[in-house]
């Protein structure tokens, strides 16, 4: 790295020890790693733009800037196509690695985009030059609040649609969120390389239910880089420029939030109105708290400092001193000059994401739960979409309430705190939150916590039990209709409208209970149709349910940590599941174990941990039986005594294996 040449031959030793060095992931930038902290990249420009980037930046008006994101469905090619437009405009290097927007490690590892990533291109088309800021937006379902978010920062959006697959349920969702967003939307059509792509029906499906025109769509294979050239001259034809103006006062829109141990909250922002430079003072709309900025600048594709940030630009931005609270960085605050608080009106805000997955986290060592909230406080900032409470168990000590929205989300968060924060936990099985309506004043309350839930018939009568419900798209190939209507039925599903899209797609609608859909839906859908079928969601309300509490009891004492609120019809078959393998994992005592599910007063399932059996009768050397007899019976009676008062105790591995998947 260029400092070590600085460095004299006793202090390059020091500094070999202190850093470690790992190869280049990006062919314009070198990774920096801390021992005991997350790879930090540092751009060769040392963070600071150069002059001739300035320079040609400052020149572009308005009039050519073009704020464009790219939405499709999961695996359609979102990530690849921004390489090569990257590529294209001088942005990185060509010929490097792939995905260079998707930064996170789990990212890489699932292949799948899970934050929605920006940068700012320089473009030149027809000997001038475009000021381009592209947003690369994540696919699947569980990620949506991105996508929301995404939209508010950019005033148009690339339609991509897999040559091979058509229109797929996500596209159809993401189609109709932009809509109504009003941003214009652009039709491409991606790997038109493929034996199997039929360009012709994904225009002709585009056409017919989204009325988007086939003649203004660029087919492109981002993956070769075939016709890639011709997706910008579009953009800049077709997409509109920002509105606003660098003389009126200072609007700007917070988009995201990230945090790092040196700088504090780092904004990224969008520039409505004004001009933000270093020193500026802004206050915030949400918190009424002032800043001093210390930094602004561009993602190109990283951090890139700049002199300032005006109207239509979207940038980064933190404050000196930073801004240490987490807490303090509301998604979707404006932010303005102190002074001009009642001269600018503030944004809309987003619209705050319901979670519809909770899971209990528990720290594996309790030592580490200082260390490992503040963790998943800074993992928290940079996804709104997570809710956080503090609870405790008995069994398991301190921990957290988590709110997601879907399972997948919850399994990334999870990877995230352990790949960049260090940290395992125990996590409790998925559950939804359930409506109870009190009969007695009508006073309704969302349950989230299966503890809190009513446990026997006597409470059920004193109350009306609601469980959540979803309107699920699916879109499956023909020969596969049947098997995925037989998941749908045997998932409490409700058909609500079949149509058949193309002479080979079909779209179902069903309404399903969200507690089936968490419950690895999606999985069985992709088997069962072998990874062609596709699937979207949306709320649907409330709907009354003979929804009952199943719980763990070990000698008739509740495990708090093990309880799943659930139909009644499932009761029996995950009775026996949890006793067989919670069994598993008890040790055997003096005494018997009873292991038994319950739902109130009624068993449901049992199993017996037999006692460790000591040979009382080993002294003996003959003589009458009685005597062999009365040292049995008394150690059966001792045994009654300890099992009366005896505790069992469950180590905290016994909980990690039975509620590992």
């Amino acid at each position: 790295m260029w400092y070590l040449s600085l460095l004299s031959p006793h202090r390059l030793s020091l500094s070999n020890r202190l850093f470690r060095i790992r190869p280049p992931i990006y062919s314009c930038l070198k990774v920096r790693t801390f021992v005991g902290s997350q790879s930090r990249y540092v751009v060769h420009t040392h963070g600071k733009a150069s002059t001739e980037l300035e320079r040609r930046i400052d020149e572009i008006p308005l009039e050519r800037f073009r704020n464009f994101c790219i939405v499709a469905h999961v695996d359609h090619g979102k990530s690849t196509l921004s390489d090569r437009l990257l590529e294209l405009t001088g942005t990185i290097e060509p010929g490097g690695n792939k995905q260079i927007l998707d930064k996170l490690d789990v990212e890489r590892e699932r292949g799948i985009t899970v934050k929605a990533q920006t940068c700012t291109m320089l473009y030149n088309y027809k000997g001038e030059d475009y000021l381009l800021h592209l947003v690369d937006t994540p696919g699947h379902v569980d990620f949506r609040a991105e996508v929301l978010s995404s939209y508010r920062s950019t005033d148009s959006a690339l339609l991509l649609v897999d040559a091979s697959q058509g229109v797929q349920a996500q596209t159809v969702a993401n189609f109709f969120l932009a809509f109504a967003q009003g941003l214009e939307l652009l039709p491409v059509v991606n790997k038109i390389d493929l034996t199997s792509a039929d360009p012709d029906r994904a225009l002709e499906q585009m056409r017919t239910h989204f009325e988007l025109d086939p003649k203004k769509a660029v087919l492109v294979s981002a993956k070769t880089g075939l016709n890639v050239e011709a997706v910008l001259p579009a953009v800049i034809e077709q997409a509109p420029p920002p509105k606003g103006s660098h003389k009126d006062p200072l609007k700007m829109l917070l988009i995201d939030s990230w945090y790092d141990n040196y700088k504090g909250v780092i904004l990224l922002v969008r520039i409505f109105d004004g001009i933000l430079k270093p020193g500026d003072q802004i206050i915030s709309f949400a918190t009424k708290k002032k800043y001093f900025v210390g930094e602004v600048g561009i993602m190109h594709p990283l951090e890139t400092a700049t002199s300032l940030l005006r109207a239509g630009q979207v940038g980064y931005c933190y404050f000196n001193p930073g801004m240490k609270k987490t807490s303090e960085a509301k998604i979707g605050d404006t932010l303005t000059h102190v002074g001009f608080e009642n001269e600018v009106v503030p944004c809309e805000g987003f619209e705050e994401p319901q979670p519809m997955v909770f899971v209990g986290a528990f720290p594996i060592d309790q030592g580490e739960f200082t260390r490992l909230d503040d963790s998943i406080q800074q993992l928290v900032t940079n996804d709104r979409s997570v809710t956080l409470q503090k609870e405790a168990s008995e069994a398991l000590g301190q921990g957290w309430r988590l709110g997601f929205l879907g399972t997948l989300h919850a399994s990334v968060f999870e990877d995230r705190l352990r790949q960049e924060h260090g940290g395992s936990l125990i996590i409790t099985a998925p559950t939804v939150p359930y409506k109870i309506k009190h009969n007695r004043d009508g006073t309704e309350e969302i349950i989230s916590n299966p503890a809190l839930f009513p446990s026997g018939d006597h409470e059920f009568k004193q109350v009306e039990r609601l469980e959540p419900y979803v309107l699920a798209t699916i879109t499956v190939p023909e020969e596969y209709l049947g098997k995925v209507i037989e998941l749908c039925e045997g998932n409490r599903g409700t058909q609500v409208e079949i149509t058949f899209w193309t002479a080979t797609q079909v779209i179902l609608k069903y309404r399903l209970p969200l507690a089936q859909l968490v419950n690895d839906f999606f999985g069985k859908l992709k088997g069962i149709s072998k990874g062609y079928a596709s699937l979207d969601y949306e709320e649907a309300g409330y709907e009354k349910s003979d929804i009952v509490k199943l719980q763990l009891l070990v000698n008739k004492v509740p495990v708090d940590a093990i309880s799943q609120v659930m139909h009644r019809g499932q009761v029996a078959r995950t009775g026996r599941h949890w006793v067989t393998k919670f069994k598993e994992f008890v040790q055997r005592e003096l005494f018997e174990v009873v292991i038994q599910a319950a739902v109130g007063n009624q068993i449901v399932a049992r199993e017996t941990v037999k006692a460790v059996r000591k040979d009382v009768t080993a002294k003996l050397y003959g003589g009458d039986r009685t005597r062999r007899m009365k040292l049995l019976e008394k150690q059966k009676i001792g045994r009654k005594k300890l099992q009366a008062i005896g505790n069992v105790t469950i180590e905290q591995k016994a909980m990690q294996g039975f509620l590992a998947k």
